[in-house]
């Protein structure tokens, strides 16, 4: 659902600076070789349509924002029990997602999210909100959008921001509903004629004042 292919936001210690109480870390740089497969893949299922002629290059983007050593990650598991939720990035500021592993599950979608600075203020920048087509419209990306947004407030990040194609017009309607509005800093904001150019919208959700002075209303 969520992209930040176009404005590239910049590196903040934030709330980063917590480290996992588990081995398997959360960055992206030390994803296990098939999860990082697996990812990749579901990107691409989800995403190359409403990118159109672009993808090719996106894809390659993309695949590095990935890895990065400052890319997190919630994962979404389905077991022959229930669906679990996986954060392990498990300690962001405090928040400890406890979940049991299943003998037998499989991922079924993911959230990649950084701890960014935009305008000086730091928030938390949802990279990519991927559901698998079967896991869809059951109300987990609700959920997780819940989380990332739980995360955000334990870390006293600003707000919440993402990225979103226009031509997705059924994410664009998923974020509105969660009260996302567009962004001061999105193009479209900052000059009329230049967003007419662009084929994407910042989208944001402020949790203080500062943060919706200066990414929500432009002050």
């Amino acid at each position: 659902m969520a992209t930040a292919e176009k404005k590239r936001p910049r590196s903040s210690s934030g709330g980063a600076e917590k480290r996992p109480s588990r081995k398997e870390s959360g960055h992206g740089n030390q994803l296990p070789l098939l999860t990082r497969k697996y990812i990749q893949n579901l990107l691409k299922v989800n995403m190359e349509g409403p990118y159109g002629p672009e993808w090719p290059s996106e894809e390659k983007v993309k695949r590095r924002e990935m890895v990065a050593p400052e890319a997190r990650y919630i994962f979404v598991r389905q077991s022959s029990n229930a669906i679990t939720t996986n954060n392990i990035m498990k300690q962001d500021s405090g928040l400890e997602l406890t979940h049991e592993a299943c003998t037998e599950d499989r991922l079924i979608g993911f959230v990649h999210y950084r701890f960014v600075l935009e305008e000086d203020v730091p928030v938390v920048y949802v990279y990519e909100l991927q559901m698998e087509p079967s896991a869809q419209g059951k109300g987990l990306g609700n959920f997780l959008m819940e989380l990332i947004e739980l995360i955000a407030c334990k870390s006293q990040m600003g707000a919440v921001m993402l990225t979103v194609q226009k031509a997705n017009n059924l994410a664009m309607a998923f974020y509105k509903k969660l009260r996302y509005v567009i962004s001061s800093t999105s193009p479209s904001r900052v000059d009329p004629l230049i967003g007419l150019e662009k084929n994407y919208e910042i989208l944001c959700k402020a949790f203080e004042s500062e943060a919706k002075s200066r990414l929500e209303e432009g002050n």
